[in-house]
């Protein structure tokens, strides 16, 4: 167990490492750089230069990159050149934003998408479940930069129920942070709703031919109790997995959804970062994101022991 737990991490650690490698390769492709964002377009080449001597921009990048990093594995992710700020305190001021919307549009499809999954497998090849399997194509088809544009105006504009654009925390009140977070959160969970509902009707659709439903059944149990006592929780392997999965990609996903409803997020921050050319804030903002994908991905797997016995037994001590 302990070998197996020391070879996840080493992975992850791997992938952190050429996350952010990725990262200032692809950023130092981009024309420009800070010093040209902070002095203008009228800058002499002699500023520039003295810009980026003072920022340390004149350094080889691979130089940049170690001693950014060196600083990161101590905790200290930098400060951005532009605004001087601590990128750690940037992002745990915007991260409440990204948390809510992110939990809060994957509880929505989960929810949602158990409930249509469950119907369609108890009702396998009849009208509600050809009809369940035709809406969760088209919410497919449905990014957020789509559902995002047609809620504000629907639901937003038409009907007035939501505010379409904003932030109100909840230190300022749950109800009107609800109301804020919404409509960003159903934009989020629409694809999401249609991708669980598909996989979890699946592994149950399965899971109802298996001996052990069928002794439950011919107990006398009712339908209804083996779907949800005996058939769901083996089912939701792929599920659970899919979730976290999406948790880790929705917290740094959720750029377009921010930047649509003018939330102050994680988003909408690495987004201005990028434009103005801020290397050691994208680089912290990619940094904490794979970390949190990482450290999601290795709670699915211990979930799995809670789901099924069977599993637990299976691991080598």
């Amino acid at each position: 167990m302990a070998l197996m737990f020391s070879k996840r991490v080493g992975r992850s650690l791997l992938v952190l490492f050429l996350v952010t490698v990725a990262v200032v390769g692809l950023l130092s492709l981009a024309p420009g750089s800070v010093a040209d964002v902070v002095l203008g377009e009228n800058a002499t080449p002699e500023a520039v230069a003295a810009m980026n001597a003072k920022l340390g921009l004149d350094q080889p990048l691979w130089r940049q990159y170690m001693e950014w990093l060196g600083s990161a594995l101590h905790g200290d992710l930098g400060s951005s050149p532009l605004t001087g700020q601590d990128v750690t305190q940037a992002i745990l001021d915007r991260l409440p934003v990204t948390i809510e919307l992110a939990v809060m549009g994957l509880l929505l499809g989960v929810a949602i998408a158990v409930v249509l999954a469950v119907i369609a497998a108890a009702t396998q090849g009849s009208a509600v479940d050809r009809a369940i399997s035709a809406v969760s194509s088209g919410l497919l088809a449905v990014p957020a930069f789509i559902a995002g544009p047609v809620l504000i105006y629907f639901l937003g504009l038409q009907l007035g129920w939501f505010p379409v654009s904003g932030w109100s925390r909840i230190s300022d009140g749950l109800w009107e942070n609800l109301r804020h977070a919404f409509l960003p959160a159903v934009a989020i969970a629409l694809v999401e709703v249609a991708t669980f509902q598909r996989l979890l009707r699946t592994d149950l659709v399965s899971t109802l031919r298996e001996d052990f439903v069928s002794a439950a059944r011919a107990k006398g149990m009712s339908r209804t109790y083996v779907l949800f006592r005996h058939a769901l929780r083996p089912s939701s392997f792929s599920l659970i997995t899919m979730a976290g999965i999406s948790l880790g990609r929705l917290i740094g996903g959720t750029v377009v959804v921010e930047i649509l409803f003018g939330l102050p997020g994680l988003g909408q921050l690495i987004s201005s970062s990028i434009t103005l050319r801020d290397v050691i804030t994208v680089q912290g903002i990619v940094v904490f994101i794979a970390l949190v994908y990482v450290v999601v991905n290795m709670l699915v797997d211990i979930s799995y022991g809670f789901l099924d016995p069977r599993v637990r037994k299976a691991v080598p001590a």
